[in-house]
């Protein structure tokens, strides 16, 4: 299984990077006769964008089995120097569903975890037509497992807020002069841990204490849409 996981990161990001290098190799041939002042046609200042991805755990296999991802929505402010360095706040929520096949006992629900976080980042256009966003979130996450069994033994979820971080990267379209669209992947890193009993359940499944000592990490890929309401 690991195996298979270090192949398909290595697949998606070979892909990122030549999406990458298409693009700006495309953008920069198309300007390759233009001045140098109006090289680009975005020159970000406030701007505000909202993600959409698909979560997926990487860490802590019982994780990663058992919880299955579903949604990623994210959206912040940010606003940008002349010299493309970044500064956001905003908000996240991820959903993950429990996966009722990969569970030891029966059990419904899910996993919630909605916060806010600050981003600092290198935002910069490379051409009239694309540019990119390196970031990193920091921020604190309510997170909340809501299955059948906690709602019976507890009366309501099992809670385990945290922190996280989460490096981003952002591969960016223009559309027009105050739009953009995006390419996201960004990888989080939280101060929780995973637990079969975060679902109420009593079973281990057949992990070990060492394995659901890890903390929760997952990658998210999504794609995101930015409006830039004042620009330089």
């Amino acid at each position: 299984m690991k195996f298979k996981i270090n192949k398909v990161m290595k697949n998606i990001w070979l892909f990122v990077t030549c999406i990458a290098l298409s693009m700006s190799a495309y953008s920069q041939e198309d300007d390759y006769d233009m001045d140098e002042n109006i090289y680009g046609d975005i020159i970000p200042k406030h701007s505000f964008t909202i993600e959409l991805g698909l979560p997926v755990g990487t860490s802590n296999k019982a994780f990663q089995s058992m919880m299955q991802g579903l949604v990623r929505i994210s959206p912040y402010y940010q606003f940008t120097l002349k010299n493309h360095l970044a500064f956001g706040i905003g908000a996240n929520y991820n959903y993950f569903k429990v996966n009722p096949f990969r569970v030891p006992e029966k059990v419904t629900g899910g996993f919630h975890s909605a916060g806010g976080f600050v981003k600092v980042g290198y935002e910069k256009f490379h051409s009239m037509r694309f540019g990119t966003d390196y970031g990193l979130k920091i921020g604190y996450n309510s997170n909340q497992f809501a299955t059948d069994s906690n709602a019976t033994n507890l009366g309501g979820p099992f809670v385990d807020n945290a922190f996280f971080i989460e490096p981003t990267i952002g591969l960016v379209l223009t559309s027009g002069e105050f739009t953009s669209y995006r390419f996201v992947v960004g990888y989080t890193y939280s101060g929780n841990d995973f637990n079969t009993t975060n679902l109420g359940i009593k079973s281990s499944g057949g992990y070990s204490a060492s394995e659901f000592s890890k903390n929760t990490q997952f990658m998210t890929f999504g794609f995101g849409f930015t409006y830039y309401f004042k620009q330089y």
